[in-house]
Order: structure tokens, then sequence, then C-alpha cells
């Protein structure tokens, strides 16, 4: 990947996101997210001994052994705070853990997937733009407009109609928030602290669903 112009910090959150290349959906179906996710779940941890692929061609016994260990004693190198994923896209807001914690997840998530998609699809080249973006949360205000903003997304570009599709969305962690689902890789305590309840939460995310194209101090913050 190209040199970033802004260093990325541990121990900060980052706004990170990316889209396929010309914009083509890359997550339509089912299993592709579901795919994406598991990758997700499992480059988030440092010093990984081997690669997802090699890890799902595992035995189901070898593979919950060694996903368990991992849970136990592995070490990430990033906190997925929350989380969305579109047909052409995808949003992280996250925090980096280890040096390099965020440059390594993103290139072994998105090659993992890429890999996995143009063998699925048969076709060749990059599947993501060269250079993801990541934009440093520098207030508590920020922070959770931020978190609405990525899990409006499904609401505001119209993949959903209605407000209360999104309680059980899979591709976003709003439903994590609702008691919903459980994803192993979701850290929840940063958010809940500003919301301990889900009740006050959904009511903050709800009032103003077309904000992110109204609300100008997180501009920068939001693809173009």
């Amino acid at each position: 990947m190209p040199r970033r112009a802004v260093p990325l910090v541990t121990g900060e959150i980052y706004h990170i996101f990316n889209r396929s290349i010309a914009r083509q959906p890359i997550f339509t179906r089912s299993k592709d997210f579901q795919r994406f996710l598991e990758v997700v779940d499992f480059y988030r941890f440092k010093n990984l001994r081997i690669r997802f692929s090699y890890y799902n061609r595992l035995p189901i016994e070898q593979k919950s052994l060694f996903i368990n260990s991992l849970y136990q004693t592995g070490v990430p190198k990033i906190e997925i705070l929350s989380f969305v994923i579109m047909p052409n896209h995808y949003h992280f807001l996250a925090k980096q853990s280890d040096d390099y914690g965020i440059k390594n997840f993103i290139s072994q998530i998105q090659n993992s997937y890429a890999k996995f998609y143009n063998t699925k699809y048969n076709r060749t080249g990059a599947l993501f733009q060269e250079m993801f973006k990541a934009l440093r949360i520098e207030t508590d205000e920020q922070f959770i407009h931020v978190a609405r903003y990525i899990h409006l997304n499904p609401l505001t570009s119209y993949q959903l109609t209605k407000y209360e599709d999104l309680d059980d969305y899979p591709l976003s962690s709003f439903t994590n928030f609702m008691g919903n689902r459980h994803l192993t890789f979701l850290n929840k305590d940063t958010l809940t602290n500003y919301f301990p309840y889900k009740k006050r939460l959904k009511e903050f995310t709800f009032n103003q669903v077309d904000y992110q194209r109204t609300l100008k101090n997180i501009e920068h913050l939001i693809i173009e």
C-alpha cells in the first residue's frame, strides 16, 4: 500500500473505510459477507501462524481447537468498536492496539477476501481501491456521531427502508448493540459507556436518519 501522509498511532481510534474498484458490488450474497466477517475475526489478531485460507481447510475439530485457542491467548492488533458492510464498501470504527495494527489488519482482510472472491467468481486483479482511508477520532462527540453514521448507512443508502429492520441487519454492528446477535470480534464497551441503555442508543441513532448529509462537523469523516 502507498505511504500514508498521517501515521496511524497505537492507542488512537480511527474511522476506517474503503471501496471496491469502480464501486462494483462485492458483498451481495450471504456467503460472501459471512466470509468477510470470518476473515475480520481471524486477522484482528497479531502473530498468526497460519493464513485464514489454510485454517478454513482444517477439519472441523482442528478448526475449533485453533480458533478457541486464539480467542483465549491471542493478542489483538485492533479493536473493532462498530462496523457496517455495504454492497461495495465497508466502514470500521476501530482502535489500534499494536504498532502497524490497522495497516496490517486491512491489508490481510482485503487480500484474503479478494483471493476468495476472485476464485469464486473467476475474476482477476485488485478488488479494493489501493489506499484505504483512516481518519482519527478527536473528540467524544465525533466518536458517537461517526458510530451513528456507520450504523445508519443501510437506511440512508436505502438498503433498508424501515427503521425496525436495522435491529436485525446482519451486516452492521447495530444488531449486536441491540442484543440480537453476538460477534466475538466486536468490542461494545466504548459506545455503551456513552449509552448504557439500549433504548437511549436506539433513540440517538434514529433521531436524525439523514444526519450525515447535513452534519457539517463530521463531513471530513464520511465518504464523499
